[in-house]
C-alpha cells in the first residue's frame, strides 16, 4: 500500500485492522496495530516532503506456525523520521511488541510487529493467497465511515475504560471496608492481649505469693518433723530400754503371757523408733543441716562392709544377695557415712520386697561417672507410680508382702541424700519381674 493522501491513512488503517483479523490477533490487538500504523502515516504526511512516497508492507513468516505479524513503512527519504523522535512523539513501543527505525543513505524503514497468539495453523502460500484475495475484494472504506468506526472503538474503549474504573473503585471500598475490618480485629486483639497479659501477670504474683508460702510451709514443716522426732527418741528409748529390763533373766520371771506382751510392746516400740529416726534424718536432710563430709573412698572396701552388715536381713532363704565388688582401684570422692545410707536404704528395701530370687548390687565407671544399681526380683512396680513412691509417706498399696512393714520415708530420704552427694536417683521396674534402683554419682563429687 502507498501513503499519498490523508484517505491512504484511513485505509492503511482499515486494511491494517483486517490483516489483523486474518491473522487471529484478537480484537484489542487489531485496534491498537490499526492506531500505530495511522498515527504512523499521519506523521511521515507531514514529514516527508513530495514527490516521496510511504510504503507500507504486511508479512507473516511461512512454513510453520505464525508467531509474528511483521509491518514495515520504507520512505524514500531519511529527513525527519529518526526512531527516537518518532516513538516518543506517537507513544507507539506502547501499541506493539516491538519497534525499531533503520535509516539509510536515500531509505528509512519503519519496522512493528506484533506477536500471534499460539495455537495457530502453519501458513502456506496458498492460504496466504486466500488471505490477499479476501482483502483485494474487500470495499474501501470511505473517511467518514473509517473516522465512524473509530469513533466507535474509542467510545467502546471509553465505556471499558469506565467499567474498569467503576470496578477499581468497588475494589478499592471492599479494601478500604476489609482494612477498617483488619483494624477493627486488630484493635480488638490488641485489647485482649494486652487484658491477657495483665491476667498473666497477676497470676505471677499469685503465684510468687504462693511460692513464698509453700517454701514457708515446707521450712515449718522440717522443723516441726526435726522438733516432733528429737523429742520422741527419749521417750521412745526409754520404753524399749524398759521392756529389757522386764525381760531380762535377772530380773523377776514373767509369766508367758506377762512375756508375750512385753514383746509386743517391745516391737512396737523398735518401729516407732525406727519411724522416728527416718522422720529426723529426713528434716535434716530437708532442712539442709545435712554437710557431706567429701573423702576418697574405696568402692570394694565400702561394698564388703554392706555385704557383712545387710546380709543380715537376708531372712528369707529363697533370697539371695548378690554383691559384686568392681575391680580395684575403684576409688569415688563422696561422703562414705551418707553414701552408705543409700546403698544400704536400696538394699533393704529389695531384700524386704523380694520373696524369691536375688537383690543384686553392681557398680561401673563411665568417663566421671560412677553407676551403682541395686536391683531385685520382686513384683515389680507399674509405671504410673514411678514418681508416687518417692513421695513422702507413699507406699504402693498391696506391694509389701506379708509380714513386712514401712515408714514410705526411706526412697525419698535416699533420693535428697543422692542429690545431696551430686547426682540422682532413678527407677525402673517392670511388674511381674523386679525393680532396679539407679545411684549416678560423680568420680569427683564436692570439687
Amino acid at each position: 500500500m502507498t501513503l499519498r493522501a490523508e484517505s491512504d491513512v484511513f485505509l492503511v488503517r482499515q486494511r491494517a485492522r483486517e490483516v489483523a483479523a486474518a491473522v487471529g490477533l484478537e480484537h484489542q490487538d487489531q485496534v491498537r496495530l490499526a492506531t500505530a500504523l495511522s498515527e504512523i502515516g499521519r506523521y511521515l504526511l507531514v514529514t516527508v516532503p513530495a514527490p516521496h512516497r510511504a510504503e507500507v508492507a504486511f508479512s507473516v513468516p511461512l512454513g510453520h506456525a505464525p508467531t509474528m505479524l511483521v509491518i514495515e513503512v520504507s520512505t524514500g527519504t531519511s529527513a525527519e523520521t529518526s526512531g527516537e523522535r518518532l516513538g516518543a512523539a506517537l507513544a507507539i513501543r506502547r501499541l506493539v511488541d516491538t519497534f525499531d527505525v533503520t535509516r539509510g543513505n536515500s531509505t528509512t524503514t519503519i519496522r512493528l510487529t506484533r506477536r500471534i497468539p499460539a495455537g495457530g495453523e502453519p501458513v502456506t502460500p496458498d492460504q496466504l493467497d486466500l488471505v490477499r484475495d479476501k482483502l483485494d475484494t474487500s470495499v474501501a472504506r470511505t473517511p467518514l465511515e473509517e473516522m465512524g468506526e473509530q469513533n466507535e472503538q474509542l467510545l467502546a474503549a471509553l465505556e471499558q475504560t469506565r467499567a474498569q474504573r467503576d470496578e477499581l473503585a468497588r475494589l478499592n471500598e471492599e479494601l478500604a471496608e476489609t482494612n477498617r475490618g483488619v483494624l477493627a480485629l486488630y484493635t480488638q486483639l490488641s485489647e485482649e492481649l494486652d487484658e491477657t497479659n495483665r491476667g498473666v501477670v497477676a497470676l505471677h504474683a499469685e503465684l510468687e505469693d504462693r511460692s513464698v508460702q509453700l517454701r514457708a510451709a515446707s521450712e515449718a514443716k522440717s522443723r516441726f518433723l526435726a522438733n516432733v522426732s528429737h523429742e520422741l527418741r527419749a521417750p521412745v528409748t526409754a520404753v524399749i530400754g524398759l521392756t529389757r529390763l522386764l525381760m531380762d533373766p535377772a530380773s523377776d520371771p514373767l509369766s508367758a503371757e506377762q512375756r508375750e506382751q512385753t514383746e509386743l510392746i517391745r516391737g512396737s516400740a523398735a518401729d516407732l523408733l525406727a519411724l522416728v529416726n527416718d522422720l529426723l534424718d529426713l528434716g535434716k536432710a530437708e532442712s539442709g543441716a545435712i554437710e557431706p563430709t567429701w573423702a576418697e573412698i574405696e568402692l570394694p572396701a565400702l561394698f564388703g562392709q554392706l555385704r557383712g552388715t545387710v546380709r543380715a536381713m537376708a531372712t528369707r532363704p529363697e533370697v539371695e544377695l548378690v554383691v559384686v565388688d568392681p575391680e580395684p582401684p575403684a576409688l569415688i570422692r563422696s561422703d562414705e557415712v551418707l553414701l552408705t545410707q543409700v546403698l544400704r536404704n536400696l538394699l533393704h528395701n529389695g531384700l524386704k520386697f523380694t520373696e524369691r530370687g536375688e537383690v543384686r548390687m553392681t557398680a561401673e565407671r563411665d568417663g566421671d561417672w560412677w553407676t551403682l544399681r541395686v536391683s531385685d526380683t520382686g513384683i515389680g512396680i507399674p509405671a504410673e507410680l514411678h514418681g508416687r513412691i518417692f513421695e513422702e509417706f507413699y507406699q504402693v498399696p498391696g506391694r509389701a508382702p506379708a509380714g513386712t512393714t514401712g515408714t514410705g520415708l526411706g526412697l525419698p530420704y535416699a533420693r535428697r541424700l543422692a542429690t545431696l552427694l551430686g547426682g540422682d536417683l532413678q527407677l525402673t521396674s517392670t511388674p511381674g519381674v523386679g525393680s532396679t534402683f539407679t545411684v549416678h554419682l560423680p568420680v569427683r563429687g564436692g570439687s
